[in-house]
């Protein structure tokens, strides 16, 4: 791969966008963002990507972050939005969108397209049906190319600055704990999952669709997970297990409010329907080769590391 030519990454200036900057800058690569406005330069410490103002549904935004790159990296999408709809505009839109014109002005790029587990189970939410359909929208677009596509499906990410993962070391954090759910979920630290996502970019592995994890792609309870959590707060709650229906119901409630309201909610019956899924465990068959994806960051090493960073910036007590 010629050096001198850019890995270009949407989602860049969100939480796992970030880190894969930062990882392809420490690969020596350089690196072109598409971003709304002018972003932070403190975003991406070491790193100096050139930006590409314009979004997703912008052409002539795309065709410049798109033009002659070694690599395209597609990290944006909406985790929270009002109805299907709005959903469907970015995650599968938006994903046709930059891929046709990646595969028209970078023809000889690898494309990664950053899914989640929940595309496994489209018929959940609104956002795995969205998620699940831009992986279909991926594939049509590199259907002459099927070898310049690789599509990745994450588990849950946490780490330093994310926000997303905070609630659980807050809930772990008071003297009671709610506990939902019987299923495993895996996780995966984003300094590891942005480590893979920018050597499937550079070229490492093979197409294909693949997941991520980190050392237990087994996964975790949701007991094991807030027991962990509360080991890195340094604190001992009570972890009360309360019925499936319960979180349904208040899904359910918010999905109502947003609609009343206008907001859009945090909890949702599409939401609550994934957190109580009996499987977001990765399989042997799924998980990255070890050539691209080996993880180093338990949960432990990296709870504790994910407290210490949210304690310093004042986002935990």
């Amino acid at each position: 791969m010629n050096a001198a030519r850019p890995v270009a990454v949407t989602g860049a200036t969100g939480f796992l966008g970030r880190h894969v900057v930062a990882a392809l800058a420490r690969a020596g690569v350089p690196v072109r963002v598409l971003a709304r406005n002018i972003p932070d330069p403190q975003l991406w410490p070491g790193a100096a990507p050139e930006v590409v103002l314009g979004e997703l549904a912008d052409s002539a935004a795309l065709a410049r972050l798109t033009a002659g790159a070694a690599g395209v990296v597609h990290v944006a999408g909406l985790v929270r939005a009002r109805d299907g709809a709005a959903f469907l505009r970015v995650n599968r839109d938006g994903t046709a969108a930059l891929a046709a014109a990646a595969r028209r002005l970078a023809p000889e790029a690898r494309f990664v397209a950053v899914s989640s587990l929940a595309a496994r189970v489209p018929g959940l939410s609104d956002y795995a049906a969205s998620k699940a359909a831009g992986e279909a929208a991926a594939r049509a677009a590199y259907a002459d190319a099927p070898g310049r596509l690789a599509i990745l499906r994450p588990p849950a990410i946490y780490g330093p600055g994310d926000r997303a993962t905070l609630a659980l070391f807050r809930a772990a954090g008071r003297a009671v704990a709610p506990v939902f759910g019987s299923g495993r979920i895996a996780v995966v630290h984003v300094a590891d999952a942005a480590g893979a996502i920018a050597r499937l970019a550079l070229g490492a592995g093979e197409a294909g669709c693949h997941a991520l994890a980190d050392p237990t792609p087994g996964g975790y309870t949701m007991r094991e997970l807030l027991e962990e959590a509360a080991r890195a707060v340094g604190t001992t709650p009570r972890l009360v297990a309360l019925p499936d229906g319960l979180l349904l119901a208040a899904g359910a409630a918010g999905s109502l409010w947003g609609r009343l309201g206008g907001r859009v909610p945090m909890l949702t019956r599409g939401k609550a329907r994934e957190m109580l899924h009996r499987d977001w465990s990765v399989t042997d068959t799924e998980h990255l080769p070890h050539e691209v994806h080996r993880p180093r960051i338990g949960i432990a090493e990296g709870f504790r590391g994910t407290v210490a960073w949210y304690r310093e910036a004042g986002w935990l007590r």
